[in-house]
């Protein structure tokens, strides 16, 4: 190999799984982060509702299991649901411990918020900034310790394995061993192979999939893209939470309007000024998420109407403002003032409660291969992802993958047979318009066709038009100099493929799964994932 860079963990993301890990195994381990952008951005840094833990007498872990696993419509792994909500505590303490600024009742206990389908208090949060004010203190932390090196404008393009070795060795799925990833350097404009022992994705979610999303435009997949090519198994991609609630105004961005608001006691209405929960569910606005958000979206639809309202008007306007100060600016800006105007909301895609399939130490089927956050599917959310507990299964599981990390033993790394990022025959094009156009028409077709009412017409389409594209993709990506506008085109398309995929072959409606043609729970379906992969599949393993 002419260049490469080693560490003994290699951390591929920066929202708070991968930094909570990276504090974790940085005691005893070197540690080479690399993060598209700047470190502060992330899912978590949009995180503003809070994390889900049992701190309150009133409340109790079975409490928090059985809403855990009510949300989940009978997916959730009981095992594993009961494992993240009994270590979640000790950890948010160890949050606290670190400096984060959790809000505080009478500046003594800890503020508990209530949100969708929680049967109690126990939303720990920082007012409606938590997941900012949780990376302050974590990337403070990362960045001034002696054992880490973050690499930012970093993009990992695919995980190293066997299949990367000169000459290439036979695979077998049960023996692939991943060796690190190749890098894109944005600034050098190369393409670096990062060796190590052990490898961690924590990249993220796929909310870029679709056109309209809550999430930043870094969230395309890329760790459940990387991990599938390389062989990994993945599940339950048909299950994408679509937030019931965001901004829905010309001049702003899909700003989340955290559920939150609706706990602290806000209204939904229609345009004619109706509260239309109540013909839905008995639960009125403190529904799970899927129930809200097709709600929303059977409103829209009958009335044919752009958007919906929350109403915050009957509330203290000093108490809003104070609980909710982000979310008050934000609207202040495009002239809405949530103390007195109706806010108008509609859906977008949210999280994947599907990834990569990890054990309970977040290991997955590559030997050196750890996964943690929203690119994981662990098996706490089921069918849907109750409020508040993402970032809660993150710690969980950062800290679970970094306790097993430290007891790994050394691997001896083929570093030299590794084969270097080959880009010759590729060259810079300038049909830039083809990457902006094709990453549209993907997410506009995920939009149309697989969103948050489904059926097999319009999955059966929605797929031969994305095998169409993904080949498209491939062929320009094997001919063009890489780029991380081309590497996320890429893992988008492949991702909008892997929920396609898995939603025909769900044959039946459960939580964030709804399709017209099986509109019932198939009891059959019960615990059972959809679990996808390339072996499975007859594919071969691409370059």
């Amino acid at each position: 190999m002419q260049e490469y860079r080693t560490s003994d963990v290699l951390v591929i993301g920066s929202g708070i799984a991968g930094l909570f890990y990276t504090l974790k195994v940085a005691e005893s381990r070197t540690v080479a982060l690399v993060t598209k952008k700047e470190t502060v951005e992330s899912n978590t840094n949009y995180a503003q509702g809070g994390i889900a833990s049992v701190f309150s007498e009133e409340d109790s872990i079975a409490l928090h299991l059985k809403d855990t696993l009510t949300a989940g419509e009978g997916l959730g792994h009981e095992q594993i649901v009961e494992m993240v909500v009994r270590e979640g505590p000790a950890l948010i303490s160890e949050l606290l411990k670190l400096g984060v600024s959790f809000t505080r009742d009478d500046e003594k206990d800890l503020h508990l918020g209530r949100e969708g389908g929680h049967s109690r208090h126990r939303i720990v949060h920082a007012r409606d900034y938590t997941g900012r004010e949780v990376e302050r203190v974590l990337v403070e932390t990362v960045r001034n310790h002696p054992n880490v090196t973050v690499y930012e404008d970093h993009i990992a393009i695919d995980l190293i394995t066997q299949h990367h070795l000169r000459p290439r060795p036979r695979l077998d799925e049960n023996n692939i061993h991943c060796w690190g990833a190749y890098v894109l350097d944005k600034n050098l404009g190369r393409v670096i192979p990062y060796v190590a022992n052990t490898t961690v994705i924590t990249a993220g979610g796929c909310g870029q999939v679709y056109l309209h999303t809550t999430n930043p435009e870094i969230a395309t997949g890329d760790g459940i893209a990387m991990a599938y090519r390389a062989g990994a198994r993945i599940a339950n991609m048909e299950f994408i939470q679509f937030h019931p609630t965001t901004l829905f105004h010309p001049q702003a961005r899909s700003f989340l309007i955290s559920e939150a608001v609706r706990g602290h006691g806000a209204f939904l209405r229609n345009k004619s000024g109706e509260r239309f929960m109540e013909k839905y569910d008995e639960r009125l606005e403190l529904a799970p998420r899927d129930v809200v958000a097709r709600a929303i979206d059977s409103e829209l639809k009958k009335r044919g109407e752009e958007s919906v309202f929350l109403d915050l008007r009957h509330l203290d306007a000093e108490d809003v403002r104070l609980s909710f100060p982000s979310i008050h600016e934000k609207c202040h800006q495009v002239n809405i003032d949530i103390t007195r105007d109706l806010v108008p909301v509609v859906p977008a895609a949210h999280y994947s409660c599907g990834g990569v399939m990890t054990d309970r130490d977040g290991k997955t089927g590559l030997k050196g291969l750890y996964v943690a956050g929203e690119s994981a599917m662990t098996g706490l959310h089921g069918a849907n992802r109750l409020a508040s507990n993402s970032l809660l299964e993150a710690l969980v599981f950062a800290n679970r993958a970094a306790l097993s990390t430290v007891k790994d033993p050394p691997v001896n790394i083929p570093v030299a047979d590794i084969a270097d990022w080959d880009d010759s025959g590729t060259y810079n094009t300038e049909e830039w318009v083809l990457i902006s156009h094709n990453r549209r028409e993907v997410r506009t077709l995920m939009w149309d066709y697989v969103g948050i009412v489904r059926s097999d017409l319009r999955l059966e389409r929605a797929h031969r038009r994305i095998m169409l594209l993904k080949q498209e993709v491939e062929d320009f990506y094997k001919r063009t100099r890489v780029s991380e506008r081309l590497v996320q085109l890429r893992n988008i398309t492949l991702n909008a493929q892997l929920i396609i995929e898995s939603a025909l072959r769900r044959q039946e409606s459960r939580g964030l799964h709804y399709t017209t043609d099986y509109p019932q729970k198939d009891p059959a379906m019960a615990q059972v994932d959809t679990v996808l992969s390339m072996f499975e599949k007859g594919e071969h393993l691409v370059d």
